[in-house]
């Protein structure tokens, strides 16, 4: 089999494989370096979630496809079955967005709405490659104001959102995509936890009653 431009599938195959094993290297890191900050996020979301409140999520780009999809582990379901967890990205709304982006502005389209959505129960959970990302930041900034907990998810150096969040992971690299691979992997393990912990509560309150 040969692919486009005269490539072999040889090479194919070994660029697949060092795409893997640089991922792999990456989460190795990631064991090594972020597993107390996210153990404190598991903790705090759980917290929140105990306590009343919702989590209300955003990024752009991949960073919103990952917003999405952490929520939707908390609303269905990740592995057990239990009630359904408050959860909502702040990027679905393209109504929402379209308007708060036209009438004041693109960085303020996060901030609009943790204003008109978030109390001191919830927890805002920022989602930015670089750190950087100017809506991001504004969001975690209203949140903060608002006496919301604030967590930031991000690559290696952190950028501003390592500074402004009051709970930030940051992902050992460089490299948007593997970046974006921990992050669903943070997803995955928090929404695990909080599922976990609920999931128990819920069971002896059914008990009880």
């Amino acid at each position: 089999m040969v692919l486009d431009k005269g490539i072999g599938l040889r090479h194919v195959v070994a660029w697949v494989e060092e795409e893997v094993r640089e991922s792999l290297r990456v989460k190795e890191a990631f064991l090594q370096e972020c597993v107390g900050t996210l153990a404190a996020i598991c903790g705090a979301l759980a917290e929140r979630l105990e306590g009343g409140g919702k989590l209300l999520l955003f990024g752009n780009g991949g960073s919103a496809a990952d917003a999405q999809h952490i929520a939707a582990e908390f609303v269905g379901r990740y592995q057990l079955e239990r009630m359904a967890l408050p959860a909502m990205a702040l990027t679905v709304n393209s109504s929402t967005l379209t308007a708060v982006a036209n009438d004041y502005g693109y960085e303020e389209v996060f901030a609009r709405q943790i204003g008109a959505l978030g109390t001191e129960k919830d927890a805002a959970i920022g989602i930015s490659t670089s750190g950087n990302s100017p809506n991001v930041l504004r969001g975690i900034a209203a949140a903060r104001e608002r006496g919301i907990l604030t967590v930031g998810l991000t690559g290696r150096t952190g950028g501003a959102l390592k500074r402004l969040a009051g709970l930030c992971l940051c992902v050992p690299s460089d490299v948007a995509a593997r970046v974006q691979e921990c992050h669903i992997l943070a997803g995955h393990i928090v929404s695990g936890h909080c599922e976990r912990v609920l999931g128990k509560q819920m069971e002896r309150a059914v008990g009880k009653g």
